[in-house]
């Protein structure tokens, strides 16, 4: 297991993180003023999927994630490729225990070619640092890997378009939890219209894989006093994620 504390040199960035969320975050430290890193790592026996994996294994999951993404490189399934600057496959780690979803790439993401990027991406870095840990130990993907217009909800030709490409990307990944950022992940994964505040702070079921819902950070952004339970949710994952 990783099992390493964050480095002294990361501790004043946790506590900035800390203030940000408005006291919420103190739980994320323990009586010694650290934040816990848990292990990322490929699991014990007990774990699944993915246990006992081979590098060889991990490799094969970085082969096959660079061919998907090749394959969306030239993607016109749906109309947004007529306005989109690039396509934003996702990143992190192939071999992540958590990965989050969210709904689709902003005007910063589509400029960059990256998700959770711009204002909300920013939090969001916030947040997985709080947990212990850092971008390069999740994997970050979203239900469109093309921006639509003016920022709008993807419709749902588009959805049906893309989503078989991130049903590719959760094979192929196989973590331990999905986190579920907001209405547009949450139902597609869980094929129900239910509000997020009704379906957050409770696992679900995405096949084999725990699937927590919270809120988008983005409704974060203009909904601060949301902070709470979204700390509450991720201090779930954290727990789901040590056991």
């Amino acid at each position: 297991m990783r099992g390493r504390g964050i480095q002294e040199g990361l501790r004043s960035e946790l506590l900035e993180v800390v203030g940000s969320l408005k006291g919420y975050l103190l739980e994320a430290v323990d009586t010694g003023g650290k934040a816990q890193r848990f292990s990322t790592e490929r699991r014990t026996t007990a774990d699944a999927p993915g246990e006992g994996e081979s590098s060889g294994e991990v490799a094969s999951r970085v082969e096959q994630l660079a061919a998907l993404e090749e394959e969306l490189r030239s993607c016109r399934r749906c109309p947004l490729w007529t306005t989109r600057r690039t396509v934003v496959f996702g990143e992190g780690n192939p071999d992540a225990r958590l990965m989050f979803v969210g709904e689709g790439p902003g005007e910063e993401e589509d400029r960059q070619g990256r998700p959770f990027v711009g204002r909300a991406g920013q939090l969001l870095t916030r947040i997985i640092n709080a947990m212990g840990l850092s971008r390069d130990d999740v994997y970050i993907a979203n239900i469109v890997k093309c921006r639509p217009p003016g920022n709008r909800v993807p419709n749902p030709e588009e959805k049906d378009a893309c989503t078989p490409f991130l049903c590719r990307q959760v094979e192929i990944i196989k973590p331990r939890v999905i986190c579920a950022l907001g209405s547009v992940a949450a139902h597609f994964f869980l094929k129900t219209e239910a509000a997020v505040s009704v379906l957050r702070g409770r696992f679900h079921s995405y096949g084999s894989i725990d699937l927590m819902v919270t809120y988008h950070p983005a409704y974060l952004l203009r909904n601060p006093n949301a902070k709470k339970q979204v700390w509450e949710d991720v201090q779930e994952i954290t727990k789901r994620l040590k056991q």
